[in-house]
């Protein structure tokens, strides 16, 4: 598991607009940095409604020829056990957002059609490069990131790179994530965070002493983080 402590950039936005545009921006340039040095650019996606809008500007980024989507390689850090016309799917909210504007990128998906759940997690992660170019997450009101839960031994993973979750606390209960291991293997983390429902997580995440059993999204603190005023409501001024 990773050992990271340190907190990354906080970068607050007063509204949701100037956050979609301010993560999409900071994303654009990473792609665009990526391409520069390597053939091909990997990042694995969540779902949820802020990140949404994000993937919309980005894919239209593409569409604008600012940098090449069909060098991009799309993956899922997390995934619901369900066919991914499911209004559950995280794979419909990309294609959705992304991959029905810009259907260039490679995407890759656990199958959540596959009959065997834990042996698609194994799957999964061989199709993964060695290490993804950049992870996009969120968090949830309970300190969650990815399919990672507060308690869950998926969180103490320190071998597997994908992990199959069959008890979240939140519907639909099996599920799989990118593991801690995959996390720390990335090249960089960003995460976007909105609304006051998060703000006690967030601050959690990113100024309680270090325990991802206890908080996950702890995991992701040294990466770069994107959160709106509201959601930041809680921090101090050291971290923002």
């Amino acid at each position: 598991m990773t050992s990271f402590e340190t907190v990354g950039d906080v970068h607050v936005a007063p509204n949701l607009e100037e956050l979609t545009d301010a993560a999409a921006d900071w994303i654009l340039t990473r792609i665009r940095g990526v391409l520069a040095e390597r053939e091909r650019c990997s990042i694995a996606l969540s779902g949820g409604a802020t990140p949404g809008p994000v993937y919309r500007r980005l894919a239209q980024d593409a569409l604008d020829n600012r940098y090449d989507g069909s060098r991009l390689d799309l993956f899922l850090a997390d995934e619901r056990c369900v066919p991914p016309d499911d209004e559950d799917s995280n794979a419909g909210l990309v294609r959705e957002h992304w991959l029905d504007i810009d259907p260039r990128p490679t995407f890759v998906r656990p199958r959540g059609e596959a009959a065997d759940h834990v042996q698609e997690a194994g799957v999964y992660a061989g199709k993964l490069p060695d290490a993804l170019d950049l992870v996009v997450l969120g968090i949830g009101p309970d300190g969650h990131t990815a399919s990672l839960f507060p308690g869950s031994d998926a969180v103490r993973e320190a071998e597997r790179r994908v992990v199959y979750v069959g008890d979240s606390p939140k519907p639909p209960p099996e599920r799989w994530s990118l593991s801690p291991r995959a996390l720390d293997d990335a090249r960089e983390l960003v995460t976007i965070v909105a609304g006051a429902a998060k703000s006690d997580a967030l601050a959690r995440a990113l100024e309680s002493p270090w325990n991802p059993l206890e908080t996950p999204a702890q995991l992701a603190r040294r990466g770069t983080w994107f959160v709106d005023a509201e959601a930041a409501s809680a921090l101090t001024r050291q971290s923002r």
